[in-house]
């Protein structure tokens, strides 16, 4: 039994199929232009998408919850429920991120999200972002937990997630960091540079091939330092988060990075927590009081306190700051993401692949998403 997506214009995240097919179960069966297209028996579902866009599903690598539900609550339904969620915003493969706590609170993480995963296959891995980080740029990460790189205390969690954490934040200036890199790679798992006060020249010696959000909770960019954020700007291997919500980031700072890192190295992100599709007002992170408003979550300090930016959004706003085509926004949302994690069967649109799309209006609006063949309305 098959579906048939018909007359849309696809980006499969390698090119533009104008006017094209896309036929699929829970993985991908064929794909091409109508004027190769042969209708099979097994047809069971045929619809026409004339001017609809069909783009690969979104891969979101930073987003510690949304919809009530957070990561770190380390409740497995509820794991299930919050990822279920984000379908509806276009995410169709997801890394459950953690954020800086007790060690035990870690672990009731790393255990509740396993098991979520055992069913949820939207759930793709783990991104541990801390505690080893630094508490001078600590952002909204709780700094009595804070510690440097410990690779045994790593080991363990790593373990209690079944293997799951592909992606570590952490804070390459710490005495323990270049062990903690080696570990890392030795186990694929890709180190991140965030919250982080190293210097240019320190960086120069790290194994880290990836930055954790961009110029945020970072050493700056400065004329006679270029910091974490110069350092991520300046190395071709290193790729680059980034919350496009123009709160976290002011549009002019992400055409700037844009410009220099390409569309081939920069990975959207949301970053985004609890509060994400609730109703604006008072919510929680890392037991911390969080104040959402206007759009923004921030602690009592004023802090950012991560965001409820969801992807779509993130998807249009990219093009409106930098002025890209939806092509090289689709490598920034998901083939990106795909490529650097190796995610194989994600990422782009081709034969064998999982059935994971988003279906958009002309307007870039988000209409349908199927994850594993399976569809979700908007």
């Amino acid at each position: 039994m098959t579906k048939v997506l018909k007359h849309a214009d696809i980006f499969t995240g390698i090119e533009e199929i104008k006017d094209g097919y896309l036929r699929f179960s829970d993985k991908i069966e064929a794909i091409g232009s109508m004027a190769q297209f042969v209708a099979e028996e097994n047809d069971t579902e045929v619809i026409d998408l004339e001017g609809k866009i069909i783009i690969p599903g979104f891969i979101d690598v930073h987003s510690h919850g949304g919809y009530s539900f957070d990561a770190m609550d380390g409740n497995p339904a509820q794991i299930d429920e919050m990822v279920t969620d984000m379908i509806h915003e276009g995410i169709t493969s997801y890394f459950a991120t953690t954020m800086t706590q007790s060690h035990e609170n870690i672990a009731k993480a790393m255990v509740g999200i396993r098991e979520a995963a055992r069913t949820n296959h939207v759930i793709q891995g783990i991104h541990l972002e801390g505690p080893f980080i630094s508490p001078v740029f600590k952002g909204a990460q709780p700094e009595k937990y804070i510690q440097a790189p410990d690779v045994e205390l790593f080991n363990h969690w790593n373990e209690l997630s079944g293997h799951l954490v592909k992606l570590v934040t952490f804070a390459p200036e710490h005495e323990t960091s270049a062990q903690f890199e080696n570990y890392c790679l030795k186990n694929g798992i890709v180190p991140s540079i965030g919250h982080s006060n190293a210097l240019r020249e320190q960086l120069k010696h790290s194994k880290a091939s990836h930055v954790t959000h961009l110029y945020n909770a970072q050493r700056e960019f400065k004329h006679r330092q270029p910091g974490v954020t110069g350092h991520a700007l300046l190395e071709d291997n290193i790729y680059c988060e980034i919350i496009a919500d123009g709160f976290h980031v002011v549009p002019d700072m992400i055409k700037l990075a844009y410009e220099i890192k390409g569309p081939k190295r920069m990975e959207l992100v949301t970053d985004s927590m609890r509060a994400k599709g609730m109703p604006e007002g008072t919510s929680e992170l890392g037991g911390q009081k969080v104040i959402v408003k206007d759009r923004q979550a921030r602690l009592e300090s004023g802090n950012l306190a991560g965001s409820v930016l969801q992807f779509q959004e993130a998807f249009r706003n990219i093009i409106a700051y930098t002025g890209c085509g939806i092509k090289d926004a689709v490598l920034m949302s998901s083939v990106n993401q795909a490529r650097e994690f190796g995610l194989t069967a994600k990422g782009t649109l081709e034969v064998g692949k999982d059935a994971d799309l988003n279906i958009l209006t002309d307007k870039l609006n988000l209409v349908e998403t199927y994850s594993y063949g399976n569809c979700y309305k908007n």
